[in-house]
């Protein structure tokens, strides 16, 4: 090809590639600070402070700043108390939160409550930095820039991918090291194949990934077992061919070959250890007994399978289906079937057209990858009591592996077959932009906890009497009923800031009381806890009761229910009003 063509070739991807970016960063960025911060994400914001929820009180009445304390900036804390906090009171390891620790005291002023873009902020610049790494991943995997370009295209608008990146959470950043963790497995095989030994340089390097990885998620664990799946084809292969076995010359190669590749994975087995401890001494697994739901081999069997499905789907294509008219609902899924079944249609064609292919990485690493994944979170749901098909955040370890190989599907259809193959290649990638439009608008993908929706009705009920106080109360069980809680209070002060109602803010914001509730515990000491502190308390006065695991008995103490406020439900919320005179 002569030079100047290549110079041309490079200039058209390089613009190319810039555009998925551009479309990727706007996707992440619009709308970021819209969506109120859910349980999860006030973990986040609390851990990375420096933080503690322990210094909200409970079984006492609080004021509406106090409850927020703990998302204030502070000058004094550093990364000793990240490291501290979380691992006294979470579930997680630290590296990410060490990361937005730094983060967010680089950009914020001290004794400001967190700004909440701000800390999405990085996680949707991470989420930016995958487009590129999947444009490399792509090359590395077909040597073909168009592969490349459809990687990177599908992961800026993947619409599964924006609703990670637009979540003050880990996710983002570890999807980029399941992509170089991916990338350095894909290298260990073609040195296999072609008889030859990786580099130490990069098993050194495929090492601190893989340590990093777990180091940040838990969940890469999964990566590295599904890896190893992988490599065990492979070397099961190598070790069973008849050369292998007969001939001695070739014993000194198998060993070189393999070698490094060893090396790689007890040193990786090395760096995870020392999480092992950390994690074994996890100090409050109720944070995670959600993911435990019995028996799955009765009629709820196809429910995880159904629910993996739409995850994967989600992770190319998604249309309004949340918030939205039943008749936009049905349709939007009619669509979402009809791409679905045609891209599986289109990779059964594919693996039938390249069955007979020696060499073919996409299929024999990236297809053996998401198959293993697959297999092993349904091995979790129905013989680990524990369905990680429940939450689409733990599809994270394969994510970048689905739209590899879709890519590469993409890219044989986009080389070697008629135009209206390839309209429906853009179709799909107009679709997963409508879908990531979805997301940042919210018909999609909604926050698990929506305050936003909470706050106007208990705002609206507080108008009819502004001179009556209010009381919202919670049953504290761990963190994350703070998180519930708290994410009333922030929406509360929101609105109001919104509002401007500045000189009379004082009088507008309501107490908060959280009530503890130990999982032996009776429920009858937390009702008496709540009589307790109501009687402390001036009358008449408006209590508000929220995700209340206990009986209130509220008319012993003068209150009752109001009838046009009663049994209120909002997503991460049951709410009802009680009049106390």
């Amino acid at each position: 090809m002569p030079h100047s063509q290549t110079n041309k070739n490079i200039w058209i991807h390089g613009c190319l590639l810039l555009l998925w970016i551009v479309l990727g960063a706007s996707l992440r960025f619009t709308n970021l600070e819209v969506k109120p911060p859910w349980a999860d994400e006030w973990a986040t914001l609390v851990f990375s402070l420096g933080n503690s929820f322990l210094t909200i009180p409970l079984e006492k009445v609080i004021t509406l700043e106090t409850l927020l304390e703990p998302v204030r900036i502070s000058s004094e804390t550093g990364i000793q108390d990240v490291i501290s906090n979380l691992l006294g009171e979470s579930t997680h390891p630290p590296v990410y939160f060490v990361l937005n620790h730094l983060w967010l005291k680089l950009f914020s002023h001290p004794e400001n409550l967190v700004s909440l873009g701000l800390a999405r902020s990085l996680s949707a610049g991470l989420g930016i930095l995958a487009i590129p790494a999947m444009f490399g991943f792509g090359l590395l995997i077909s040597n073909s820039l168009i592969a490349g370009q459809l990687a990177a295209a599908l992961m800026a608008l993947s619409p599964y991918g924006v609703y990670l990146a637009q979540e003050t959470r880990h996710y983002t950043f570890v999807i980029l090291l399941v992509i170089a963790s991916l990338s350095c497995l894909t290298v260990a095989v073609k040195s296999v194949k072609k008889q030859q030994q990786i580099p130490i340089s990069l098993t050194l390097i495929w090492i601190v990934i893989n340590s990093l990885g777990v180091a940040t998620h838990y969940f890469f664990a999964l990566t590295l077992v599904t890896e190893i799946l992988v490599l065990l084809t492979f070397f099961l292969k190598d070790l069973t061919s008849r050369s292998s076995l007969t001939s001695s010359s070739h014993l000194p190669v198998f060993k070189k070959k393999w070698r490094n590749i060893g090396i790689a994975i007890l040193g990786t087995m090395a760096g995870c250890l020392v999480w092992v401890y950390t994690w074994l001494n996890i100090p409050d697994n109720q944070l995670t007994d959600w993911t435990s739901h019995g028996n799955h081999w009765s009629s709820q069997f196809y429910e995880p399978i159904l629910r993996l499905t739409g995850w994967i789907g989600t992770m190319l294509v998604l249309l309004p289906i949340e918030g939205t008219p039943i008749w936009v609902t049905i349709i939007s899924g009619i669509i979402l079937l009809i791409i679905l079944l045609w891209l599986l249609f289109t990779i059964a064609q594919y693996l039938k057209q390249q069955s007979g292919s020696a060499e073919n990485l996409l299929i024999e690493v990236i297809g053996k990858y998401v198959i293993s994944a697959m297999v092993l979170i349904l091995i979790f749901v129905y013989f680990g009591d524990r369905d990680l098909t429940l939450a689409a955040r733990f599809q994270f370890f394969y994510f970048p592996a689905v739209l590899m190989f879709v890519a590469g599907v993409f890219s044989y259809i986009w080389q070697n077959k008629s135009l209206s193959r390839k309209y429906l290649v853009i179709f799909t990638l107009l679709i997963g932009f409508a879908g990531s439009l979805t997301i940042i608008n919210n018909y999609a993908y909604q926050k698990t906890d929506r305050p936003d929706l909470v706050v106007p009705v208990m705002m609206a009920a507080q108008k009819l009497n502004p001179q009556v106080p209010t009381l919202i109360t919670i049953v504290h069980k761990t963190h994350e009923q703070t998180g519930e809680i708290m994410g009333i209070a922030w929406e509360w002060n929101r609105l109001l800031e919104a509002e401007k109602i500045a000189e009379h803010k004082e009088k507008n914001l309501p107490w908060f009381l959280l009530l503890h509730k130990d999982g032996d515990a009776k429920a009858h000491l937390v009702t008496e806890s709540l009589h307790r502190n109501l009687a402390l308390l001036p009358r008449p006065l408006d209590v508000w009761v929220v995700n209340f695991a206990a009986p209130p008995k509220l008319g012993k103490q003068g209150c009752s229910r109001d009838q046009n406020f009663k049994k209120l439900r909002a997503a991460g919320y049951r709410y009802r009003l009680y009049h106390c005179d």
